[in-house]
């Protein structure tokens, strides 16, 4: 781990650790917020029940299906854009102004589309995205040196392979950029959307027990929310680190 890693890792213990003795010393309302350590143990007697292990796979199979299409409606979308200039022309204004539209607001409609199911979960969190995606591929492709394409010109690459061989390695980090940003925003429009209107998954399931006051269970299920998408944050930008080393030649 790299020193500020090490010193992120010390602000957030030291915070951490602050509101347990802050929580412990009743200087905020324990109705409110419990202590850490409490929230922990409820973390673990969650999962050591089993009661919510269904709603945490669906709310996980919701989230990685609304990445995968997402992953390749934006990628196919940045390479469209890259390849029509004129329909990138006509689309930038939309694309700057997209995530000022509170996207929430399609998600009746998708109920009446596709049900009362998974799809209308699965739906926002691909309109949530897929736009991110698409935005850091086209940056990718723009940001390929013309050196390369001219030297894979001249080493007589066919357009197949200049796209595998020159363009897509060139542009691996940005795409990959692109693809943890759309992890985030499905995980957020996902769970968002479990919190208006569902009937499991894990953002149903901390709302209900809100409502209900069951505090240990609520923040529990907070914090086995943040320890999985931290994990797989984390994962993501371990990776997309090493791409951007091998992209400068380090």
């Amino acid at each position: 781990m790299t020193r500020a890693g090490w010193i992120r890792l010390g602000v957030v213990v030291l915070c951490i650790a602050a509101l347990e003795i802050a929580c412990r010393l009743r200087w905020i309302d324990p109705v409110a917020v419990i202590p850490p350590s409490r929230m922990a143990a409820g973390a673990w007697s969650l999962l050591a029940s089993g009661e919510y292990t269904r709603d945490i796979l669906l709310t996980l199979e919701n989230v990685a299906m609304a990445f995968g299409i997402a992953l390749a409606l934006g990628f196919a979308g940045g390479v469209l854009l890259h390849r029509m200039p004129r329909l990138r022309r006509a689309a930038d204004p939309l694309l700057a102004s997209y995530y000022a539209v509170p996207t929430f607001i399609f998600y009746p409609l998708f109920i009446v589309l596709f049900g009362l199911n998974r799809w209308p979960l699965v739906a926002i969190g691909v309109t949530f995205a897929v736009v991110a995606m698409a935005l850091n591929t086209l940056n990718g492709f723009e940001r390929v040196p013309a050196a390369l394409h001219q030297t894979a010109r001249v080493m007589g690459l066919s357009p197949l392979q200049e796209t595998f061989l020159v363009t897509l390695p060139a542009c691996a980090p940005y795409i990959f950029t692109g693809a943890k940003l759309a992890v985030v925003y499905a995980f957020i429009a996902v769970i968002a959307g479990e919190f208006v209107l569902a009937g499991s998954g894990f953002g149903f399931k901390i709302a209900f027990a809100y409502n209900n006051f069951d505090n240990p269970t609520m923040y529990g299920l907070m914090a086995l929310l943040l320890l999985v998408v931290g994990f797989v944050n984390w994962g993501l930008t371990a990776w997309e680190r090493r791409l951007h080393e091998r992209s400068a030649g380090r």
